[in-house]
């Protein structure tokens, strides 16, 4: 009787989970509905004070009927961060017309199951067109392959929350004809990955198999370990693959579980990066740049060198500042055959399309010796809505 009564129970909740896919489905093309909108009328993608309208609501309905604010809170970040990310990509795709391809032809780092492959997954998700991925050994690949239209885009890891940059990248910036069309950060969760079917104790694991910027963000675990050979591996999708190919109680690989179960793999222990909050951010470049609308938050990259006096980079800087143009990032890499001197890389918060960027511009060009826009592209990180929930319930 109690199995029967569980069986019914369960019959109702999926009926109530389907329920709320298609609710979700009639909101997200009401949204839709809004983005066409805001295109006719150039209102920004993002309302702040009308999502925090919306939350306090929600938290207090929520309330009503023994839901808690945090998770209130929780689910509709999501929903909104959804909506918000549907909405820019449709405003691109009308800003660029006959840019959607009916096959998007992808490089990058590794095989199914690296972090660079799901990055992939993640982005062009919601993106028209089928997915072809090309996984390759090497960043000079990846960018040959769009250099040589082999593939329409390239998907490269350019820095990392632990780690820091990802030189070889920025070097490889330095000398390509391509665009960085857009970006997205993904969270990185390392795991302990074992050959599944075996009984492995930690302590029994003589050898680790990993890309080498994954153990520079495990080093304390690492350390833990104690004595244990780490091997350097292309891609963490081609330490999974050796693992799987060695099915040793000994040897074990660092990478994604999601990538792990793929090649038949299980996570032994968790959360294994110096930093928990660990996340890289990812850029996608192709042949030809993209329009991005006023109304979409937008981000441009930057490479410059200056004149070898005192000050120089500091005037450059200062032209941002008068320009009221915020810089989120800034790195330097010695420029190849000049010894001693820098090619500078900025990143900051604009539009190229827009007034003061163009101002800036012009100016960096006049007192630069050399000057290059490596991408203007939507901003893909949606910061959430902030709601003290405890205030808007006591109101």
């Amino acid at each position: 009787m109690p199995k029967q009564e569980l069986e019914a129970l369960r019959v109702k909740i999926t009926d109530l989970d389907s329920q709320l896919l298609q609710l979700l489905a009639d909101r997200q093309k009401l949204t839709n509905q809004v983005a066409e909108t805001k295109v006719k009328n150039h209102i920004p993608v993002r309302d702040q004070k009308r999502e925090e309208q919306l939350l306090v609501r929600l938290i207090k309905q929520g309330k009503n009927v023994g839901l808690d604010p945090h998770y209130v809170t929780q689910l509709f970040h999501v929903v909104i961060e959804d909506s918000v990310l549907n909405q820019q990509a449709m405003l691109a795709q009308w800003a660029n017309p006959g840019s959607a391809l009916p096959l998007n032809r992808v490089a990058f780092l590794g095989d199914k199951g690296s972090y660079s492959y799901l990055a992939t997954q993640k982005y062009f998700a919601r993106r028209p067109g089928e997915l072809l991925e090309m996984g390759c050994s090497s960043f000079a690949e990846i960018i040959k392959k769009v250099e040589t239209n082999e593939a329409d885009y390239a998907v490269l890891p350019i820095e990392n929350t632990s780690s820091g940059s990802i030189n070889e990248v920025f070097d490889q910036l330095q000398h390509t004809r391509l665009n960085i069309i857009g970006e997205l950060t993904h969270p990185i969760k390392h795991a302990l990955l074992v050959a599944d079917g075996l009984e492995v104790d930690i302590k029994s694991i003589k050898t680790l198999y990993a890309h080498p910027q994954v153990f520079a963000q495990c080093s304390h675990f690492l350390a833990e370990l104690g004595n244990v050979e780490v091997k350097p591996c292309d891609s963490t999708s081609a330490a999974m693959i050796t693992v799987n190919e060695l099915n040793s109680p000994h040897v074990a690989a660092i990478g994604s579980e999601a990538g792990g179960n793929l090649y038949g793999l299980c996570a032994i222990k968790s959360n294994l990066a110096n930093q928990k909050e660990n996340h890289s951010r990812f850029i996608v470049v192709a042949s030809k740049p993209v329009k991005v609308p006023l109304q979409v938050p937008a981000k441009t990259t930057l490479i410059m060198s200056t004149v070898q006096q005192p000050g120089a980079l500091v005037e450059a800087l200062l032209i941002l500042k008068e320009n009221r143009i915020n810089m989120t990032k800034l790195e330097s890499r010695p420029i190849t055959g000049n010894p001693w001197e820098e090619m500078f890389y900025l990143d900051v918060e604009g539009n190229i399309e827009d007034g003061p960027m163009q101002t800036a511009m012009e100016a960096l060009r006049g007192m630069t010796r050399y000057f290059k826009v490596l991408g203007c592209y939507p901003v893909e990180e949606v910061s959430p809505t902030k709601v003290a929930a405890v205030n808007a319930l006591m109101e």
